[in-house]
């Protein structure tokens, strides 16, 4: 595997933790982390930005916001999935694009 492939999922699942601690600490809701993650791949989405870009581009764009988001649903308390299973778990819940239907 390339290194920089593993170092994107060392800081995703370093994020994530993150955000658990903050959700633990009362710094953050998992609704506010999750509003914010849901205007992130808004914005990634929009026409703006993925005009032009093929949908397995923006697959990409949008994998680790997902992951997150995905992350996020965990209940802080336990234990965070492992990153294939997080990743497994993005791929099943992807859903097409306006312009593939």
């Amino acid at each position: 595997m390339n290194v920089a492939n593993l170092q994107l999922e060392g800081l995703l699942m370093a994020v994530a933790s993150i955000n658990h601690v903050l959700v633990r600490k009362g710094v953050l809701t998992t609704e506010e982390i999750d509003i914010a993650l849901r205007k992130a791949e808004a914005s990634e989405t929009g026409e703006e930005r993925s005009g032009g870009m093929s949908a397995s581009s923006r697959d990409a764009v949008n994998f680790p916001i997902r992951l997150l988001e995905l992350a996020n649903q965990c209940q802080p308390e336990a234990d965070m999935p492992s990153f294939s299973k997080l990743a497994r778990m993005v791929g099943q819940m992807k859903e097409p694009y306006n312009d593939q239907m």
